[in-house]
């Protein structure tokens, strides 16, 4: 779908109007091959996502692909290291495997192993000095260009699909995540990778999909559509929604929490009825899905990985600093409170004295020398800090509050599909007992953005398009994700 015009759907400009001096930019960008917009966004990532970093220690998908490699599941582990290669003895998030006496003979990772998947190719050629966080920016570069085509798929202007991208790209912790390549973190960007490309499919498929539409589910709808089926269950299926959600489904298997955001495959998509797009993306869905259940039943015995509950006794236990419950189960309602206090609430820590504890460390005492001055980044006297546990997504990223205008006004199943997705999935990782620690900002946001992508997008074309307040909100949450991005590397985080 081309770009929608911008005179019908973007912010007009007036002789007073503050954005007049970058509006011949803006038409010159209306007539660049959008190719070619695709190409530089993805190549500025790519250097904004590699500049600022280092490589860190957590490389645990590099050890479960060389594993892969050489046909287990199992990796050796701990391994001490030598002069022969690195060691992965410092890995935590492992569950332990052990032999009749109690002998350790080796881990298995209860993350799901899509990412590993992934890396095989690389690790195949370099082995276990695979470069993980090259390959990061690499995806998450990637990402950026298929954020890009995903939101073509709407009929917003060029300006508004380019505000939004840059906002994914620059302005949420999808930024921190790709720089960082670390086993949490690269687990987020290929679940991105999969989860845009299957928004991107939907969208292509459904060209009425914002539109007020009467096309939700009711008791007489689901009747006739269950007759319908029984009279030929072949027209179930649309090809363009299974291959929608099978890309779902892979998702699913790099992050978990990101199956909650089926709903947006009941609403949006191919297929002419909700039932019809419903089952084709379930059926792609289950395929993938299904193949992961098999590998947990056949590595472990088990459905369900206990690799989590493993982690969360040991981690309940140990970090009591983090209000963490082991009495409770590893998803509880009775986390809400504590976590949507991180989730909208949670500040940097300003004018630290002593600094923050981190592992549960005690900070240091900072600024009690003579003439000490405070610095934007001096870790030892810093005017302010991000908090390990994580930060309001408000302040990390604002131009979220873009969305809300999209949430006004008639049915639409683009808004209604997306904003469920995101409550939903925000909701069941908000009753995990952990909510990313240690990080910058809310890095489980990552695990929704693919649809909230849309509605930002959506709710820029409702207020008459971008204008001084999202330039102004994706401005700020650029500023900020990079104060965070650099932090997160001066901290070794």
């Amino acid at each position: 779908m081309a770009d929608a015009p911008d005179a019908a759907v973007d912010h007009p400009v007036t002789p007073r109007d503050p954005l007049r001096i970058v509006e011949p930019l803006a038409r010159w960008l209306d007539a660049v091959p959008a190719a070619a917009v695709g190409i530089v966004l993805v190549g500025l990532a790519l250097a904004a996502y590699w500049l600022p970093g280092h490589d860190r220690l957590f490389n645990h998908f590099v050890w479960q692909a060389d594993a892969f490699l050489h046909g287990r599941a199992m990796l050796d582990w701990p391994v001490e290291p030598s002069a022969a290669g690195p060691g992965n003895a410092y890995f935590q998030d492992v569950y332990p495997v052990r032999d009749a006496t109690g002998q350790t003979i080796g881990a298995l990772l209860p993350f799901p192993p899509l990412p590993a998947v992934i890396l095989m190719p690389f690790v195949a050629l370099w082995g276990l000095a695979t470069d993980h966080r090259l390959v990061s920016v690499w995806f998450g570069a990637l990402d950026v260009g298929i954020a890009w085509w995903a939101l073509g798929k709407l009929a917003v202007s060029r300006r508004i699909r380019l505000a939004t991208t840059v906002f994914f790209a620059f302005g949420t912790v999808f930024w921190y995540a790709a720089q960082l390549g670390t086993t949490w973190f690269f687990a987020h960007v290929v679940a991105v990778t999969f989860a845009l490309l299957a928004v991107g499919v939907v969208l292509g498929g459904d060209a009425a999909a914002d539109e007020e539409v009467d096309d939700l589910p009711s008791v007489r709808s689901i009747g006739g559509s269950v007759s319908a089926v029984l009279r030929a269950p072949a027209s179930l299926i649309d090809r363009r929604q299974l291959v929608a959600g099978l890309l779902f489904g892979l998702a699913c298997t790099a992050r978990l929490t990101v199956a909650f955001g089926a709903p947006f495959f009941l609403f949006v998509g191919s297929g002419g009825s909700w039932l019809r797009r419903g089952a084709s993306a379930a059926l792609g869905a289950a395929i993938p899905l299904a193949l992961l259940l098999g590998y947990n039943v056949a590595t472990t015995g088990h459905v369900f990985h206990p690799g989590y509950e493993y982690q969360y006794r040991l981690e309940a236990s140990g970090y009591a600093s983090l209000n963490y419950h082991p009495a409770w189960s590893i998803e509880d309602a009775r986390y809400l409170p504590q976590n949507l206090e991180i989730l909208f609430l949670s500040t940097p820590a300003v004018m630290p004295d002593p600094l923050p504890t981190v592992f549960g460390t005690p900070g240091d005492p900072a600024c009690t020398e003579p003439g000490a001055t405070r610095d934007v980044f001096d870790p030892t006297c810093p005017i302010a800090m991000p908090q390990a546990v994580g930060m309001s997504i408000l302040l990390t990223s604002p131009a979220y509050l873009l969305l809300l205008p999209a949430l006004r006004g008639g049915r639409s199943r683009l808004v209604a599909g997306a904003f469920l997705a995101v409550v939903v999935i925000g909701l069941v990782n908000l009753m995990h007992f952990s909510q990313g620690w240690v990080q910058f900002g809310y890095r489980f946001s990552n695990d929704f953005v693919p649809f909230a992508l849309p509605l930002v997008a959506v709710g820029m074309a409702r207020r008459n398009g971008v204008g001084l307040l999202g330039v102004a909100l994706i401005g700020v949450s650029m500023l900020v994700n990079a104060w965070g991005v650099i932090w997160g590397n001066i901290l070794g985080w």
